[in-house]
């Protein structure tokens, strides 16, 4: 078959600017070891982008020319848009299926005649959402039950069908890969590495606020100087040069200027972003590795990466990462929770944790194994058909009588904490609601609750609560 993809992000043969394009590059690569012929459509990052083959079967095509850097790439020039649509319309001319990675392409008439699988790789980008209320393909794939069941209450809505046309595939890993590697040939990438006289944390995110940074800088401040713990080192990836925003450029002098102010300059090591080979060494060298931000990812490879190569993990709960990894085999705590971080840290800088690298690995094989991944993502591939476009319809919200707790919040120690706001409310009816009502109650009980339409329009505007359609 002939298989047309498109990607909004750029691609490269040896980096990836992010989890969603390594997942892509698993897809495409096995639906070429399979002989079809797969062609990716992806932005160039710059006029002197070249095509190239990630296998003989896989051609990448940086042709598109939308804005860069990420995000915001619908704001060029309105021929690129235009060309754009031009482009992929030619190519799927010759297609026998259209593959979109991460959403990203808005208008369904472009693919309304090819058979079309959509996989959405994130739940906060513009792009990204309005192809989530846009399409209208016959197949859509997400990697999480979080990120459907968050579709299913928002799309969902004004869609019915997309339930039946949503499948969850998480992602998986080459476990024969990502396994604890000799870090010996992270010297060309990181000079200053001294695994004899260090232990790293790692912090391997791109530069965003929600990432974590903050809470990493207040994890290290008690480490180093409430716990006079001097061995530690916090290795900082950054952003790809020709990736870097103003905004971005911003928010490094501004993380730089707070591990001054907090006399920590010496135990951050800021060097440049890790090659996809470079991986398993640069997880491997770490002592412990922190997700510890708000951020509200659809998956999150970076804790099972870590994790397969044998370096314990603190993850925040938010979003997926509250469900995706046994609680056995993971280090959680709740967003903003420095002083539990910190508990997590010095045991596992103590050596006291009961953290077992060979059971964490026989987990993460039996439930996210790449096999398993890419032949699911064959099969909706390979056996995607043209559909009918889902009917809308909308119920006003005078006559919805069923009112559910959104999936994106849950009741954690300070209060029902909400992954978009990133904050915690003790509202005590709010409490109620979610701890015994998760799968819906009735307006006229909620009126018994005491809850009047004002204060249950608010709870929905605030996006605690949704309609039952």
């Amino acid at each position: 078959m002939k298989i047309v993809m498109f990607s909004m992000t750029p691609l490269f043969p040896d980096t990836a600017m992010g989890g969603a394009q390594v997942q892509l590059k698993k897809v495409a690569l096995h639906l070429g070891a399979l002989g079809h012929q797969v062609t990716i459509l992806c932005t160039r990052k710059h006029a002197e982008h070249p095509q190239f083959n990630w296998q003989d079967n896989v051609r990448v095509e940086p042709i598109l020319r939308f804005k860069q850097p990420y995000p915001e790439p619908y704001f060029t020039p309105i021929y690129n848009i235009a060309n754009a649509i031009q482009e992929v319309a030619d190519y799927l001319d010759d297609a026998d299926v259209h593959y979109s990675h991460d959403g990203g392409l808005i208008f369904p008439y472009v693919y309304q005649d090819v058979p079309t699988v959509i996989s959405l790789r994130s739940i906060l980008f513009a792009e990204t959402l309005q192809s989530a209320f846009l399409f209208n393909a016959g197949s859509l794939i997400v990697p999480s039950d979080f990120v459907k069941r968050s579709l299913v209450a928002t799309v969902g809505r004004f869609f019915p069908e997309l339930q039946k046309r949503t499948q969850v595939i998480n992602n998986g890993f080459r476990w024969d890969i990502f396994q604890p590697t000799d870090p010996a040939a992270l010297k060309e990438a990181i000079p200053e590495l001294d695994p004899d006289r260090y232990r790293y944390l790692l912090f391997p995110h791109r530069p965003e606020a929600g990432k974590g940074f903050a809470d990493c800088i207040a994890l290290v401040d008690r480490l180093v100087h409430e716990h006079g713990i001097d061995d530690i080192r916090v290795l900082v990836p950054q952003w790809l040069p020709d990736a870097q925003s103003p905004d971005d450029q911003a928010f490094y002098r501004q993380i730089r200027a707070q591990i001054t102010a907090k006399r920590l300059d010496d135990y951050f090591v800021f060097h440049g972003w890790i090659p996809e080979s470079l991986l398993p060494a640069y997880y491997s060298v770490g002592t412990l590795a922190l997700v510890i931000g708000s951020y509200v990812e659809t998956f999150g490879n970076v804790a099972f990466e870590a994790l397969g190569c044998g370096t314990p993990v603190i993850i925040s709960r938010v979003g997926p990462s509250r469900t995706l990894i046994d609680d056995a085999y993971i280090n959680k705590i709740d967003y903003g929770d420095t002083r539990a971080a910190t508990q997590h840290a010095l045991r596992i800088l103590r050596g006291e944790d009961t953290f077992s690298v060979e059971a964490t690995r026989a987990y993460l094989q039996e439930k996210y194994h790449i096999t398993t991944m890419v032949e699911a993502f064959a099969d909706k591939i390979l056996n995607a058909t043209v559909v009918q476009p889902m009917p809308y319809q909308r119920t006003p919200l005078k006559e919805a009588t069923d009112f559910a707790p959104t999936p994106w919040c849950f009741v954690a120690g300070q209060g029902v904490y909400h992954d978009f706001r990133a904050d915690y409310t003790d509202d005590p009816v709010l409490m109620l609601l979610f701890k015994n009502y998760q799968a819906g109650i009735s307006r006229i009980d909620l009126k018994a609750l005491g809850i009047s339409d004002e204060v249950l329009m608010a709870y929905l505007r605030d996006g605690y609560l949704y309609p039952l359609s």
